[in-house]
């Protein structure tokens, strides 16, 4: 419409970018690219048309310089020219939380972690939320996600989005109740029985990294494995070989039979399986920290204790 604010109409043509981003899965990816290209530069080109003097206030040339960075950085690669403009947004508007996001997760791809995690962290210090409220949000939407399966059992999107809920609600809560876990899992499994689901490679990505913190580690590699093939931009290989790295280290502990271990609070499971021809075969015990475990009466020495991190996958 002509009276709309022309900012407005660039916002929403962004917007509309990252839903293709996050929902278009064609079986070659290369199709995906060529697709969110196109958009790209219609986006950018809504952008460029807006006449110079109603982009030339400070907060109005922020929101211009955002959304251009914003939609520079849609592909999976780190693009220079996306971080340029959304540095340039931050400083003409410190306060815009969505700009610090998204700088964040372009410098995410270029490497620099340190750098990126303060990016988030500024983008978390301009919305003040606090916990009680964050903890009542995902619990609505694990609320919402329900009443929407309850609708259609059948729907995959629905279930996925529970799973993705039950999942946030984990790591919310203090990352220690695994029924949340378990949970979310059941709804990925769920998810997965829909076969407009299969093309989803955040689904896999995200089951995989609930089966990995389970130590469900056959599943996990096999997830992260599909999950790679479907979007090569999710870093899931990586994912993989991490796994295997940590498996390989754990083959390798030497805490013999017959040793008297004191555990306090511990997650015990038994992992049996090969992968790629190997067989991994060990009595796995996880605590959150290592002065849980104690050896002979003696604590864990560096080479008897594996440390591990777990990581969801984010797109903002």
């Amino acid at each position: 419409m002509s009276g709309e604010d022309p900012l407005a109409n660039a916002t929403r043509a962004a917007d509309d970018l990252y839903q293709l981003r996050d929902t278009y899965f064609p079986q070659n990816p290369d199709d995906k690219i060529a697709k969110l290209q196109t958009h790209s530069d219609l986006a950018l080109n809504l952008l460029d048309s807006i006449p110079p003097e109603e982009r030339k206030l400070p907060m109005q040339r922020a929101t211009y310089e955002y959304l251009r960075g914003k939609i520079l950085d849609v592909f999976s690669d780190y693009r220079k020219e996306a971080e340029d403009h959304l540095s340039k947004a931050v400083k003409l508007n410190p306060s815009l939380a969505d700009a610090w996001l998204c700088l964040g997760n372009c410098i995410w791809k270029k490497g620099d972690l340190s750098a990126a995690k303060n990016c988030f962290t500024l983008a978390l210090s301009k919305v003040i939320v606090c916990t009680e409220n964050q903890t009542e949000l995902v619990e609505e939407s694990i609320q919402h996600a329900k009443a929407a399966i309850a609708l259609d059992v059948k729907d995959g999107n629905s279930w996925y989005n529970l799973g993705n809920a039950c999942l946030t609600s984990f790591f919310v809560t203090g990352a220690w109740d695994h029924s949340k876990l378990r949970q979310s899992l059941k709804a990925y499994q769920n998810a997965e029985k829909d076969e407009r689901m299969e093309s989803n490679p955040d689904l896999y990505f995200n089951c995989a990294t609930v089966n990995k913190y389970l130590e469900n580690y056959e599943r996990a590699l096999t997830g992260f494995e599909a999950a790679a093939v479907k979007d090569p931009g999710l870093k899931a290989t990586e994912e993989v070989q991490k796994i295997v790295y940590l498996l390989d280290k754990i083959d390798n502990l030497l805490i013999k039979e017959g040793d008297q271990l004191i555990l306090l609070e511990p997650f015990y499971r038994h992992v049996d399986f090969s992968w790629k021809g190997k067989i991994y075969q060990f009595n796995s015990i996880r605590v959150d920290f290592i002065e849980q475990v104690l050896v002979n009466g003696k604590a864990l020495s560096p080479q008897q204790a594996v440390h591990s991190s777990i990581f969801a996958q984010h797109k903002p």
